[in-house]
């Protein structure tokens, strides 16, 4: 490697030095089908990264917590283009606590066509790639995380990003629908029940009683293949 693609700091700054040196922490990386957000439905390749500050209650994907595999950004990306798929998205766990997934994310939008990045909100989201769709997942009070929301990312939301909302009972709906009230995002806002506890036939007349402008979210890969199935 060449001093002058050298910082002070001593890392890299060289796009193909960048990718050949910083790692993330992978849990797997697959292609599906897209199952929320306003591109359900797309063929789509997921990379998920490794740990997660936070412990929802309803979380899907404890899993992800530990364990995966240090890996090259461009062994991610070598990976994630064998699939042949031009969307992919960067999820976790919460991709945004490995700090290496700022660089990761960059390298995907110079080689793939879309780039998604689903969040908590827990973590800035101000570095991202301005080419990257932020898809931020504000906790409502059942998640038990609703002290870890970062209220400042809503006044960063580009267009292209969408706001999400998993939502557990009444209680978690009204603190949804009173927070988007609040705050009145422009981007499109996905209210979402935890799968196989509020059934999305109460979570819908909710949101008809009260004419929201949110979209009704289900997840759309856990009515095709099993609710607990990874890879999917």
């Amino acid at each position: 490697m060449n001093a002058a693609a050298l910082p002070q700091d001593g890392s890299p700054t060289d796009p193909k030095a960048v990718a050949e040196t910083l790692t993330v922490r992978v849990s797997e990386i697959y292609p599906s089908i897209q199952g929320e957000s306003t591109h359900a439905g797309r063929p789509c390749v997921f990379v998920r990264l490794t740990g997660c500050p936070l412990r929802c209650q309803w979380c899907d994907t404890a899993y992800a917590f530990t364990g995966g595999s240090h890996r090259t950004i461009a062994s991610v990306v070598t990976e994630a283009r064998s699939f042949g798929v031009g969307l992919i998205e960067v999820t976790g766990g919460e991709p945004l606590a490995q700090k290496n997934a700022i660089p990761l994310l960059a390298a995907l939008c110079d080689t793939f066509d879309e780039v998604l990045l689903e969040t908590s909100g827990s973590e800035p989201i101000e570095g991202v790639d301005p080419r990257v769709a932020r898809i931020v997942d504000l906790k409502a009070p059942g998640s038990g995380e609703v002290d870890k929301n970062r209220f400042e990312n809503l006044s960063d939301l580009r267009a292209g990003d969408e706001l999400k909302i998993v939502i557990a009972d009444r209680t978690d709906y009204e603190w949804a629908r009173d927070t988007i009230a609040q705050y009145s995002p422009t981007v499109p806002v996905h209210f979402s029940p935890v799968h196989g506890v509020l059934h999305p036939k109460a979570l819908a007349e909710w949101i008809i009683e009260d004419r929201l402008t949110a979209r009704l979210q289900l997840q759309q890969h856990k009515y095709v293949w099993n609710p607990e199935a990874r890879g999917v």
